[in-house]
């Protein structure tokens, strides 16, 4: 570690928890953060200030004026641009010495496999079921630990789903794929800005301490936030035995 990484991280290395060995697992971490908007902001401006290694941002989407009330990884000049390419050029202001790849594209099938398998975790701030599923069934067969976050109205969500622990349920042992779950988006119904800074902060909370191997994380648990009170619920999640997607690898 060179004296300016040790210097930029030096209140990381000041924790007995975390120390140079613990920044130095955070530095040669390849995170995979699927969406760059509310959550994926937060995420990836806390994954880069803390010296991730890599980060791989991939958005399909182009900022809209309509983000920037939450989105904070993007600004006004840069309306019009993919979300990756912006938060991508955010980055390297905020830390250079982090790779950040941008990757203009929705994520699926092989392609999405092949990078989950080449991260060493994933985030999950995307806005649909689909993306999330598709997400979950990658990690799964990677046994890659997937952080996952969801954000409405004036509610959030978090949890951590690791199956390399073979007790530990997956996304969908939590919210099955082809149920009758209502889908509802913020450009529909609204969401309290703040509200996806903490649930995405959490996330990458998450995620750095499953670098760092520091703690214990969400895995098996939901944690659930109500905004307009600010109260926090942690629930437990077990994992679904005859569950479509992670039964059979255990």
């Amino acid at each position: 570690m060179t004296d300016d990484e040790l210097l930029r991280y030096s209140r990381h290395i000041l924790l007995d928890e975390i120390g140079i060995e613990g920044q130095a697992r955070i530095r040669a971490t390849r995170a995979l953060v699927v969406g760059a908007g509310g959550l994926g902001s937060p995420v990836a401006i806390y994954l880069a200030s803390a010296g991730v290694g890599r980060i791989t941002l991939a958005d399909p989407d182009a900022v809209d004026l309509t983000n920037l009330q939450r989105q904070i990884l993007h600004t006004t000049p840069r309306v019009g641009q993919a979300k990756a390419a912006s938060g991508q050029a955010a980055l390297a202001t905020l830390n250079p010495q982090v790779e950040v790849v941008p990757l203009i594209e929705r994520l699926d099938g092989e392609r999405l496999a092949e990078l989950v398998d080449a991260h060493d975790l994933v985030l999950d701030c995307s806005d649909n079921f689909a993306t999330r599923h598709a997400v979950n069934r990658a990690c799964v067969a990677a046994r890659r630990p997937l952080v996952s976050g969801a954000a409405i109205r004036f509610d959030g969500q978090v949890a951590v789903f690791d199956t390399r622990n073979e007790e530990a349920p997956c996304y969908h042992c939590l919210f099955p794929e082809g149920e009758d779950v209502e889908e509802v988006r913020c450009a529909v119904m609204g969401v309290f800005a703040p509200m996806t800074g903490i649930v995405g902060t959490i996330q990458a909370a998450e995620a750095l301490k499953l670098s760092a191997g520091v703690g214990s994380s969400l895995s098996g648990r939901l944690l659930l936030i109500e905004g307009k009170a600010m109260r926090f619920t942690d629930i437990a999640v077990p994992r679904d035995p005859g569950c479509a997607v992670c039964a059979s690898l255990r």
